[in-house]
């Protein structure tokens, strides 16, 4: 039975306001693509590459795929603005019920989970540092959940600056372990040689992507950004230039420290390095790097996230209280609030997983590159729908660069599809119990949606 369509009494018209500066945007952006991926899947594409020329350039190409990547979201951003990145082109282009797929699938695993990922990654570090006993890092990780969503809460412009100085303690984290890897590593060291075996190419573009993985998120605050129509293919493209750039010199360092067969043998890749050339210390401060990696990602996730949370309930009238945009605050607070009360329902599960990193890759990467791939064809279903819509950027060496776009994306879900196995039946069920809810949600038409 479907729910009478009609706009809630409680929803709020106040619309979101462009409060966001282009160099928050690149601090989300840049603060969201380097987080935790860095210090551990490196030890996993050497292990899949047969020498040191194929990891490095499966960086690079990782960089100029999602670059690609970025031309086409930079078209939908500047020319469709309004709240929820993903979940608006969806709606446009295929109308609000696989949207509403998506953003089930975005709430209940994919951006709820990754925070509660990356606070528990927070959490284990933490606890190396300040043990607080067995339950050291559940305990850190909902605390993490907790001050992030507050911070959040009390308004946009504290949490762009939060995310601002996590981004710039981040960077300049990582910029030491290049530092101490190019120039200071120790000359007796003895870097160990690869295999040479035959590199598994699609393994590793699916690590590879997955570190690189979050740029999209910048367009969730499209909306909220001063002159975005201008700033935001800048950010998107320089943010994605910038990352590749530190991407490749942290992969030189490990490389010179540790050789390509020293950083397969190694899962915390980072923490070896520091440690050969600074000893105790090294490891020390390796942990403190890695938690500001991990808050600011899980910071960046947290906003971009509740967008997703604020545009379903903007949209589904049995939602409604979760579409509330407060003036005061210029923040969905309602969003946020429910997107940290399940990220925390999941720390307390995740308390008793096996390894939730592991975990969260299965069931995760093929739904985010199911919907990936739907975006990138959406490009092509929109400007087919829309020919007249004013198009502030185009994408250069249209279609070439879009169907390139959906080709990887088309094969890396099969890669993830073959990489997980039965993880992916996860991913899946989440969907179907978001089909089922489709039955119960009746959508509010858009304006420029047409009546079937």
């Amino acid at each position: 039975m479907e729910l009478r369509e009609r706009r809630p009494v409680t929803a709020d018209p106040v619309p979101p306001r462009a409060t966001l500066r282009a160099r928050d945007a690149f601090a989300i952006t840049i603060g969201i693509v380097v987080g935790a991926g860095i210090f551990r899947t490196p030890s996993l594409i050497a292990g899949a590459s047969g020498s040191e020329f194929v990891m490095l350039a499966a960086w690079v190409v990782g960089g100029i795929l999602s670059i690609v990547g970025a031309l086409c979201y930079a078209e939908l951003a500047t020319t469709y603005p309004q709240a929820g990145g993903d979940y608006n082109y969806l709606r446009r282009a295929y109308g609000p019920r696989p949207a509403f797929l998506f953003a089930w699938a975005r709430v209940s695993v994919i951006q709820t989970g990754s925070i509660a990922l990356l606070c528990f990654i927070v959490g284990d570090y933490m606890g190396q540092l300040f043990d607080l006993g067995p339950w050291s890092s559940a305990l850190y990780a909902g605390a993490a959940v907790v001050l992030l969503t507050i911070v959040n809460w009390i308004g946009t412009r504290q949490g762009a600056a939060v995310q601002t100085w996590l981004t710039i303690a981040e960077i300049i984290g990582v910029l030491v372990i290049v530092v101490a890897g190019l120039m200071f590593a120790p000359t007796d060291i003895a870097p160990i040689p690869g295999s040479g075996g035959e590199s598994a190419i699609g393994l590793i573009l699916v690590f590879v992507l997955l570190t690189y993985g979050g740029w999209n998120e910048a367009v969730y605050v499209t909306s909220e950004v001063r002159d975005a129509k201008k700033w935001m293919p800048r950010v998107l493209i320089l943010s994605l230039i910038a990352v590749a750039s530190l991407y490749v010199l942290v992969n030189l360092a490990y490389l010179k420290v540790l050789g390509l067969g020293g950083m397969a043998e190694h899962n915390a890749v980072a923490a070896e390095v520091m440690g050969r050339v600074f000893g105790p210390t090294g490891a020390v401060l390796m942990s403190v790097i890695v938690v500001a990696a991990a808050l600011t990602s899980a910071n960046a996730t947290l906003i971009t996230g509740a967008r997703s949370v604020y545009a379903v309930g903007r949209d589904f009238p049995a939602l409604g209280f979760i579409g509330r945009w407060d003036a005061r605050s210029g923040t969905p607070r309602a969003a946020i609030v429910t997107q940290g009360v399940l990220a925390l329902a999941l720390v307390g599960l995740g308390a008793f997983a096996r390894d939730g990193f592991e975990v969260a890759v299965e069931y995760t990467a093929p739904v985010f590159w199911l919907f990936f791939l739907l975006v990138g064809i959406s490009l092509f279903v929109l400007r087919r729908r829309d020919p007249d819509l004013p198009r502030p950027f185009r994408v250069p060496l249209y279609p070439v660069l879009p169907l390139l776009f959906c080709a990887t994306s088309a094969y890396l879900l099969y890669s993830s599809l073959a990489y997980t196995g039965r993880g992916a039946l996860v991913g899946v069920a989440v969907l179907a119990v978001g089909g089922l809810l489709l039955l119960l949600f009746k959508p509010t038409p858009h304006p420029e949606e047409t009546p079937p």
